[in-house]
């Protein structure tokens, strides 16, 4: 059985276990080291004081997460929102990182976010830490390439890229309606 729910923070330990892969083994994040477990659950916490922070369960297992974060901290990027999501490795390729992006773009709607963007990191060849892989998911949902920022990234002993790609998925109106943080509509 596969299912999709809020994240808590009793979560934190396998999310990192998740994370802590990709950091040691891929360029997907640039981060060169695993944030401590403590450092984890203030980044979660932080998150999920405006965004949806969401797990995806098979057979009561954690097998990946996905969140949103800020896209710029101006008021008037309120409706546009960064999209991140990670499976458990041996996870990929199982339509778990679909269903959970589905459910946080579900999320993110009733929030009245617009604009939902994904920073990834790009390789000019595919190699053994990076492959297009990430870019080829985001444009299967629906993401366009907007913009590239070239050999930004360096990790492994070599330079990767870094694309931008944007899906957007409601109405721009003149007088827009403010956004509502996802922790309020929990309680609607």
């Amino acid at each position: 059985m596969v299912a999709v729910r809020n994240a808590a923070m009793a979560d934190a330990e396998r999310i990192l276990e998740i994370y802590d892969y990709y950091v040691k083994n891929t360029a997907i994040t640039f981060e060169y080291n695993t944030p401590s477990i403590e450092k984890f659950k203030e980044r979660m916490e932080l998150t999920m004081k405006r965004y949806p922070y969401l797990v995806i369960e098979k057979d009561n297992i954690i097998q990946g997460y996905a969140y949103a974060g800020l896209f710029i901290g101006r008021a008037a990027y309120d409706w546009s929102c960064e999209m991140t999501v990670y499976l458990d490795h041996n996870a990929r390729k199982s339509g778990m990182g679909r269903k959970l992006y589905e459910a946080l773009e579900a999320g993110l709607r009733k929030m009245g976010i617009l604009n939902l963007y994904a920073c990834i990191g790009y390789p000019e060849v595919n190699d053994e830490y990076l492959t297009t892989n990430s870019a080829d998911f985001h444009a299967h949902l629906g993401f366009v390439k907007v913009g590239e920022f070239h050999k930004c990234g360096y990790k492994f002993g070599r330079w990767y890229s870094m694309i931008w790609m944007e899906k957007i998925i409601g109405e721009h109106a003149d007088k827009q309606i403010p956004i509502t943080y996802y922790p309020e509509l929990k309680k609607i």
